[in-house]
């Protein structure tokens, strides 16, 4: 049927519309944190609420976590897109099975939180071997309760001296606060703040960084489903550039990153979560490491030895290689990834 040529403008009109939409067109994305709504969280949200992620052509979403070594699965089934995980906890799920389709490419907490924390009033000082003959928390999806098998080791501790009691999240600082455990598992910024929250005051508080007692592994990173990340490498990447500048704006202001956390979750207090985030980026993310080689890299030999190191404690079959853990070829460019 021939419409005419004043049909032509209106078909041009479309074409045109149709254009712009497809211009506009965002990739979703579905990102599973650790844990809750916390100040560490900060950097994510900000990315999100600054617009870091809109502006990399990004539809966002981005949900709570139950534990540093539960977003792995969530991750490798394809019920997120990518998601915040322990890099250790990730090598021994690969290594029981390497066909999962989930590996790391973006590294966050370069030096790792894992931490034993407990009282001095119970026994606990900062020597680890303090933990002997004592009772200790864990919760099981713990990322620091994972590396119990290769911190035992590294720090002498005898284990067959100390008992370990499953408990769940919500009461793992009520449990330390009342004496029904000597320590707990976690991560630091966690579990000191959460611990002070409960009366407990900070010269009673011992915090075992084990990161400071010979274990020299990386901590949580940025994970991606295999399968998403083939198919949408792009979006990986900006994902990655736009998480590293909702950072550097934490860094810059971390009020404004409280406040985003605060934002989400209304029963949080700004200034304790100001307090956790300004210690998980002096301890965790803006190490003397990131400083000269920007945030999200690794060292590939630091990663080859921490492999090495996990093998024996974690009964590792060997075969899990750098490369099937963490793949670099969605990092920005390394200008893009330097913090203030």
């Amino acid at each position: 049927m021939y419409l005419g040529s004043k049909a032509i403008p209106l078909i041009s009109a479309l074409a045109l519309g149709a254009s712009a939409l497809a211009a506009q067109a965002e990739t979703d994305i579905k990102f599973a944190l650790d844990w809750r709504y916390e100040g560490p969280a900060a950097g994510f949200l900000l990315a999100q609420d600054l617009g870091f992620f809109a502006d990399e052509g990004l539809n966002v979403t981005i949900d709570t976590g139950t534990g540093s070594v539960n977003t792995i699965p969530r991750v490798a089934s394809g019920l997120y897109d990518m998601g915040f995980g322990d890099l250790n906890s990730l090598v021994k799920f690969l290594d029981e099975d390497p066909a999962q389709p989930v590996t790391a490419v973006g590294m966050v907490y370069d030096k790792p939180t894992f931490a034993i924390v407990g009282r001095k009033s119970l026994g606990i000082t900062e020597d680890p071997k303090s933990v002997e003959g004592k009772t200790l928390g864990a919760p099981p999806p713990d990322g620091a309760f994972a590396q119990w098998p290769i911190f035992q080791e590294v720090a002498g501790i005898d284990a067959s001296t100390v008992t370990i009691e499953s408990i769940g999240f919500p009461v793992r600082e009520p449990m330390l606060a009342n004496g029904d455990v000597d320590a707990v598992f976690g991560f630091a910024f966690s579990v000191i703040l959460n611990l002070k929250a409960q009366g407990t005051p900070d010269e009673d508080i011992v915090n075992i960084l084990m990161a400071d007692h010979g274990l020299e592994l990386y901590g949580n990173a940025i994970l991606a489903n295999e399968t998403f990340a083939a198919e949408n490498p792009e979006a990986v990447t900006g994902f990655l550039r736009a998480v590293i500048k909702g950072f550097a704006a934490a860094i810059e202001d971390p009020a404004a990153g409280a406040a985003a956390v605060v934002a989400r979750d209304g029963t949080l207090d700004a200034a304790v979560e100001e307090e956790r985030l300004q210690m998980a980026i002096d301890m965790n993310i803006a190490t003397p490491w990131v400083a000269e080689n920007g945030m999200g890299g690794i060292d590939a030999a630091r990663l080859d030895a921490s492999l090495e190191a996990l093998s024996g404690p974690m009964s590792l079959s060997g075969e899990v290689t750098a490369a099937d853990v963490f793949d670099s070829a969605f990092l920005p460019a390394a200008e893009d990834r330097m913090l203030p």
